[in-house]
């Protein structure tokens, strides 16, 4: 009898530990997987009981939530269209959410550390939570000059202010409207994030901070400059060997600047010259006079390999390692195998704009509690010093000179000295450019620094440049944040 009660103990107590052990497995380990398990519909319930935070441009509301006559209690409305949605993403029922819904989640949700005051005050009161509110540090005038100024075109624009890292407008084209994504019908929400994902424009792509990376082409020059300056390899006074093509080491791939002739007249040709009239040559053997492994500091410095977030998190741009003196020579003008996203090219600029001091951008000025006081208000950070004021003044003097009488003449404003880059990037044998123009304005006191890429040479092949399609829309860009 007593063998037999020893067995059903154990065999008790065996179920009883299987249950402990399975229970602790669900609800430690298994709790935050369950909590995102899309069949978990009280999880999605719940994130639409509380009232979640609005983000503001200024004063204006851009995305909010508003009482709803269903389960779900409250309402994703967002003002502007396709204005405003890549940066502030989209909150779906079924399909996730994105943008600064996502990176900011914790904090319009009311679920952040910082708002647990909040929460209990909620529970005290009987008064309905509410997440905190985002206001953003973007104007609503370059936003909406920098979208017109895009047109029909595929690709993205940046402001920045240089002096503190605010992005003062963020665009990517083609957009969507968020509105779409964030109703209360399941299939049609359904049907309209599939065709999204499905279009061949790639509208859900936020172009400016991720997707699919682009050769810089010539803009990456400034990059090379500055590492051959700075490092004291070069000054602005060294100049290189001037031919109208060059063959690379080891192949029998032949090089020619823009221009198909070399640039600019005599043997020899400065580092300066070679800027401002963007000569693919004479940045090919500054590169192999630098090396790479200078270059891939400069690189560094400014933010490339980095996983910069705005909080919205940024896609690391790449410059190739372990490369041949062939390789190295195409990536000095931002070929083979260099990678970067617009907001990295708009890094650069706003260093050499900022005395070669490098702000870390953001687009978040600050996080308002429910009275709308501020819980975190913006502070600007430096992200790094790539390089010294000199050399970030001779990189001033020589993009002026790029602009006033050199290849970046699209980007003139009347009464203003402006700074600027071009770039006309290859992608393969009879493929359209990608075009580029970054730079900023007033050059001698920067007040704002801009990117501006477009996709698909402009729809017209390899017909356009950087000079002749996107420093224009630069130039609006600019224009507004100086009308201001």
């Amino acid at each position: 009898m007593i063998k037999e009660l020893n067995r059903l103990s154990l065999g008790i107590g065996a179920l009883f530990g299987t249950l402990f052990v399975s229970a602790t497995v669900i609800q430690v380990f298994q709790v935050d997987n369950l909590r995102v398990d899309p069949r978990n519909v009280r999880t999605v319930y719940d994130s639409y009981a509380t009232e979640r935070g609005s983000i503001l441009v200024g004063s204006t509301l851009i995305a909010e939530s508003v009482p709803a006559d269903d389960v779900y209690r409250y309402q994703r409305v967002y003002h502007g269209g396709g204005l405003y949605a890549p940066i502030t993403g989209y909150y779906t029922i079924n399909q996730g959410i994105s943008g600064l819904e996502f990176a900011m989640n914790d904090k319009l949700s009311g679920q952040s550390n910082s708002q647990f005051f909040d929460q209990v005050m909620a529970l005290v009161s009987g008064t309905d939570p509410r997440g905190a509110s985002v206001k953003l540090t973007v104007n609503a005038a370059v936003q909406q000059a920098a979208r017109d100024a895009m047109g029909e075109l595929t690709g993205a624009a940046i402001a920045i202010e240089p002096s503190t890292g605010r992005i003062l407008a963020l665009v990517s084209t083609p957009s969507f409207d968020p509105n779409d994504l964030a109703s209360h019908n399941n299939e049609a929400v359904l049907s309209e994030y599939t065709s999204l994902v499905n279009s061949a424009s790639q509208p859900l792509i936020n172009r400016a901070i991720a997707g699919d990376l682009y050769h810089p082409g010539s803009v990456f020059k400034l990059v090379v400059a500055a590492a051959a300056l700075d490092s004291g390899i070069m000054s602005e006074q060294s100049t290189v060997p001037n031919p109208a093509k060059l063959k690379l080491p080891l192949s029998d791939s032949v090089i020619r600047n823009w221009s198909k002739n070399s640039c600019g007249p005599g043997e020899t040709v400065t580092i300066a010259t070679a800027l401002s009239l963007s000569c693919n040559i004479p940045f090919a053997e500054i590169g192999a006079q630098v090396g790479e492994s200078q270059i891939h500091d400069y690189a560094q410095a400014f933010g490339f390999g980095a996983t910069v977030e705005i909080p919205m998190t940024v896609t690391p741009s790449t410059f190739p390692s372990g490369m041949d003196e062939a390789q190295l020579m195409l990536s000095a003008f931002g070929q083979f195998d260099v990678r970067v996203t617009p907001l990295q090219i708009a890094m650069i600029s706003s260093a050499i704009a900022n005395g070669g001091v490098l702000m870390s951008p953001t687009i978040v000025d600050s996080v308002l509690a429910r009275d709308l006081s501020p819980l975190a208000p913006f502070t600007p950070v430096e992200y790094s010093t790539p390089i010294g004021p000199e050399t970030a003044s001779i990189l001033r003097d020589m993009m002026v000179a790029g602009v006033s009488d050199g290849v970046a003449s699209g980007a003139r404003i009347r009464g203003v000295s402006v700074a600027g880059k071009t770039g006309t990037a290859e992608n393969g044998e009879g493929q359209p450019y990608t075009l580029w123009f970054t730079g900023f304005a007033p050059a001698e006191n920067p007040r704002v620094a801009v990117v501006v890429v477009v996709e698909n040479g402009g729809g017209v092949g390899q017909s356009a440049s950087g000079n002749s399609l996107v420093a224009p829309i630069a130039r609006k860009i600019m224009e507004a944040v100086l009308a201001q």
